[in-house]
């Protein structure tokens, strides 16, 4: 029996660098070693730019190198059901499509992989142990021609529930030997469409795909098959359409290969960023290519450049591509499935495969026989050979019959296993999306109780609500609230004037007598007793008017403090003025230095750069609001409320 396998660990795509012998003129490009290579600099030709890939073979390299030491290797991964991609990439007239197919002398890639694969198949056959498994080999073959695939049928390219790349009506034939290999792919090669242009004469004007399915299936149960699939793809060159001198159909055809080229580049790029989408479906070719970049094959691209001068920037436009591609990561698993004996389905996964790689039970819940436990039916361990089993496979088995067991019998399904797939999604689905629900209302319902803890938080509480004294901010004194008693003022000590409330149950309001406070400021005087009386019910809750008057003594001090500031202050202190900044700090030092001290605040607009405008609004901010008087209309009432003196 098989040991089962395992997803492999991640492969890095293989990047081979042929060079074309040089037909004229000096070549732009040199091999360094077996690896590296160096071209001249575009932007200054005594400077070179290296490059270091997988492989480089140089003009002198034969076709038997290039597919020994970088094809041949990754072909041993198709007997064990891992995927692989042979591509060729270069400008027109580099040499590709005589790698990929060569010449009855000298075979290319594709004759020489062909023959391996069928080698390789007959020899697992006769290998001890080959006696239970049967071997396959098919091929199928098309070319995208302007964005099309196969013409003129302009197939579809699709992609299976199990994110395997394939094209709904591409003939499939089976190979025997290497003879039917020749039957149908000469015929099919010598009809893909080529052109004369100034830089080939053969110029191929599609890009050829050739694919190779490779099948392993046990004969005895439980009839596991792999299938590996291999592509080898000459692409068509990349053209400068200045150069090849096209047009009409020519210059379509270049345009859409071209085209096709800058989607490919771009899958590259994306794959490299680690973006979320990568361009597959941009292009028929990259969506044929989704399993080689990216995906789930050993991938090897051989770069065909060219060393002439007039190649220039193709070859150096070739090697950006190599060196960007180099860096992809493929995730090649192994695609193992498991039949019933004697049909083609339903196809079970096996439990060691990763999620990609396994089939879909059927939609029909009569197929689930395998699993679903009739009770009119014998216990499968019963009917299986549980010895050719793998043990994982039959210890999942005996346990769901000693599951059943435990429900109720053979008489009693299994809610989980007899509920069709199709309910089971749908009921699962639904209970995600309430969870889903909940967990939003959940979070909402947490928005909603934050924004109003922040809204109560924010909200000022009314004045007639604090029982607390309000703070002395500054150099002012706000005396606390005192309730009046009849007609009685406060005491002549706090320096007040009794006001009394009507009927005696007004509320007093304590304001200093004397002179201002500390500080140079003026506080509200107390409104006389008439006024109080002339108060009406209801004047508690008007709001108290101030008539503000300015001190001229105070603003004399505030102007002399000001000309005395401009006149031996640094540029740090006049910075810490209002409207002041850096700039015309140092433009009133060096006004200073010039024309000696200011007599006054005004002289500012003798400073350059200082308006009339300006220096006002200077003196508005800095001179002329030093100080502000104000007096209280305060009024009493029936429940009415004393406010104290504030600072201004």
């Amino acid at each position: 029996m098989a040991e089962p396998r395992r997803a492999s660990p991640p492969a890095r795509v293989r990047v081979c660098v042929r060079l074309r012998p040089c037909s004229q003129g000096d070549p732009c490009i040199r091999g360094l070693d077996s690896r590296s290579l160096e071209i001249i600099s575009w932007r200054n030709k005594k400077e070179t730019l290296q490059y270091q890939f997988d492989s480089f073979y140089g003009d002198q390299a034969t076709q038997h190198d290039i597919y020994a030491g970088s094809v041949q290797p990754v072909l041993c991964h198709l007997l064990e059901g891992q995927n692989a991609s042979i591509l060729a990439y270069g400008p027109t007239g580099a040499g590709k499509t005589h790698t990929m197919l060569g010449s009855p002398e000298q075979p290319g890639v594709i004759p020489r992989a062909l023959r391996d694969v069928l080698q390789m198949t007959r020899e697992a056959s006769c290998s001890p142990g080959g006696d239970e498994w049967d071997y396959s080999v098919s091929m199928s073959y098309l070319e995208i021609y302007q964005e099309k695939a196969t013409v003129p049928a302009g197939l579809p390219i699709r992609e299976d529930r199990d994110r395997n790349i394939l094209i709904p009506g591409l003939t499939e034939r089976e190979l025997g030997g290497f003879g039917d290999f020749e039957r149908h792919f000469l015929p099919a090669s010598r009809n893909r469409t080529v052109a004369s242009t100034q830089l080939n004469d053969r110029s191929s004007r599609s890009h050829a795909v050739l694919l190779v399915r490779v099948a392993r299936t046990q004969r005895a149960p439980p009839r596991r098959r792999r299938v590996a699939k291999l592509c080898l793809i000459d692409l068509a060159g990349s053209e400068d359409n200045r150069r090849t001198g096209n047009c009409g159909l020519r210059l379509k055809e270049s345009g859409a290969i071209n085209a096709s080229l800058h989607v490919l580049s771009k899958v590259v790029d994306a794959l490299n960023q680690g973006l979320p989408r990568v361009p597959y479906r941009d292009s028929k070719l990259t969506r044929l290519l989704q399993d080689s970049l990216g995906g789930s094959a050993h991938s090897v691209i051989i770069a065909n450049v060219a060393p002439e001068q007039g190649f220039y920037f193709d070859t150096l436009s070739t090697l950006n591509f190599a060196a960007k591609s180099k860096q992809v990561v493929n995730r090649p698993f192994t695609q193992e499935t498991l039949q019933a004996p004697g049909e083609a389905g339903p196809v079970w996964p096996h439990p060691s495969l990763p999620t990609a790689a396994r089939k879909r039970p059927p939609e029909d819940p009569g197929a689930i026989a395998g699993l679903m436990v009739s009770s009119f039916s014998p216990p499968p361990s019963s009917l299986l050979p549980l010895e050719q089993l793998d043990p994982r496979l039959v210890q999942r088995l005996l346990g769901l019959e000693q599951l059943e067991k435990q429900q109720g019998g053979a008489g009693r399904r299994l809610p989980l296993l007899s509920t069709p797939r199709r309910e089971r999604v749908a009921l699962l689905r639904q209970l995600e999306e309430t969870r889903s629900e909940l967990q939003k209302l959940k979070e909402r319902q947490k928005e909603l109780e934050a924004a109003a803890l922040l809204d109560k938080a924010c909200q000022p509480k009314p004045l007639h609500h604090s029982k607390a004294p309000p703070r002395a901010r500054k150099q002012a004194v706000v005396l606390p609230l005192q309730q009046g008693k009849g007609t009685q003022g406060p005491s002549p000590a706090h320096g007040g004037n009794g006001l009394g409330g009507v009927n005696g149950g007004g509320w007093g309001v304590d304001c200093w007598a004397g002179g201002p406070p500390a500080g140079g400021r003026s506080l509200p005087q107390p409104m006389s007793p008439l006024q109080g009386q002339a108060a009406g019910p209801g004047a508690e809750n008007q709001a108290p008017g101030w008539e503000l008057k300015l001190r001229p003594d105070l603003l004399a001090r505030s102007r002399e403090n000001l000309v005395a500031l401009l006149n031996q202050g640094s540029a740090k202190e006049l910075r810490a003025l209002h409207r002041i900044g850096d700039k015309k700090a140092r433009l009133i030092l060096a006004w200073r230095q010039l024309h000696g001290p200011f007599s006054q605040v005004e002289d500012l607009q003798q400073v350059e750069g200082m308006t009339a405008k300006q220096v006002a609004s200077f003196l508005k901010v800095s001179g002329g609001g030093a100080v502000l008087l104000g007096a209280s209309q305060c009024q009493a009432g029936v429940g009415g409320r004393r406010w104290g003196a504030g600072e201004w």
